[in-house]
């Protein structure tokens, strides 16, 4: 990847482009989308990175929050093709796909790229870009034990390989603290910080009891949204000073409006007819023990005396048995 990186021009490394790289076992999608669409209503041109899609491959690659169109797809696809058979580069779908999400953001002319990781970090193709203005590990838990490790500690310093020298690094609640500050000590990053360390002290978290308590997901990604947000205008401060581009604020009122979207299949709640009664349907992408925990708590505290059937699908390589 790094090799496909500097043959379409490294665009991720530009000094014009700011990058937020998000890595996480759960929330790193909601994060992502939180984070491009307010900067998207500070009149930033951003483009976000995100994976899998639910209906659409062009669902990943999306600028000011629409998808590219087919013809940028094949565009920029057939380039991405053409440099990987020229110099022979043996990129797997994900590289290409990232590769694309590359080309397409600095041909548009895009000023932030909120990037979210595929797998893990370390080894993820994302993570050829050298210095992102901010890197973001939302949470950790046991996910992809084969290839991550079998611990959460051992997940976290995967995730934790996003951290870069002099760079600043935020973290969730639900992570191995102590073990990603000794990553980012060790990898020199400028700055470890916690979201209350840029928000403060919460009033009142808003809770979800179940085997354990938990607290609101969405409220938790908005929460790092915020405090990503808050630590990334002053790298864009410093950037508008270095090429004399005009600041645009982010102001508060937009970073709590813009942190309210959610991405589709989030408990995701709908109804639908069924022989003519109303049938309430949640779609949720929980894939790991820990998100499989917060939903079974969500669904008790919201719906404590519904009568639920539940339609499962995984694929094989999800710890089954911890789920």
């Amino acid at each position: 990847m790094d090799k496909l990186h500097k043959a379409i021009g490294s665009p991720m490394d530009q000094p014009d482009i700011s990058v937020i790289h998000i890595a996480g076992s759960n929330g790193k999608g909601s994060v992502a989308l939180k984070t491009a669409n307010t900067l998207r209503l500070a009149d930033y041109k951003v483009g976000l990175f995100v994976s899998p899609h639910i209906s659409s491959f062009r669902e990943r690659i999306q600028i000011n929050g629409e998808p590219l169109s087919e013809a940028q797809v094949e565009k920029y696809l057939k380039e991405i093709y053409d440099i990987c058979e020229e110099q022979e580069i043996p990129a797997t779908f994900f590289e290409v796909t990232t590769a694309l999400a590359f080309r397409a953001f600095a041909q548009e002319g895009v000023e932030v790229v909120v990037l979210e990781t595929g797998l893990g970090g370390r080894l993820d193709a994302t993570n050829v870009i050298k210095h992102p203005a901010l890197s973001i590990v939302t949470s950790i838990g046991l996910e992809h034990t084969r290839i991550l490790g079998d611990t959460v500690e051992l997940i976290a310093l995967e995730k934790g390989g996003i951290i870069k020298e002099g760079r600043p690094v935020l973290v969730g609640n639900n992570v191995p603290f102590e073990t990603l500050k000794q990553c980012a000590e060790e990898k020199k990053a400028s700055q470890i910080y916690q979201c209350e360390d840029l928000l403060g002290p919460e009033e009142e978290q808003i809770m979800i009891e179940g085997k354990e308590t938990f607290e609101d997901y969405d409220a938790e990604n908005s929460k790092i949204s915020k405090a990503g947000l808050i630590l990334l205008q002053f790298h864009l401060a410093e950037q508008t000073f270095d090429t004399d581009k005009t600041l645009k604020i982010i102001l508060p009122d937009t970073i709590d409006a813009g942190v309210k979207i959610r991405p589709p299949c989030r408990f995701e709640e709908m109804d639908i007819k069924v022989d003519e009664k109303t049938v309430r349907v949640i779609l949720d992408v929980a894939h790991n023990p820990q998100a499989i925990d917060y939903l079974i708590a969500k669904l008790r505290a919201n719906y404590p005396t519904a009568n639920q059937r539940i339609v499962v699908g995984m694929s094989a390589d999800k710890d089954l048995k911890y789920c």
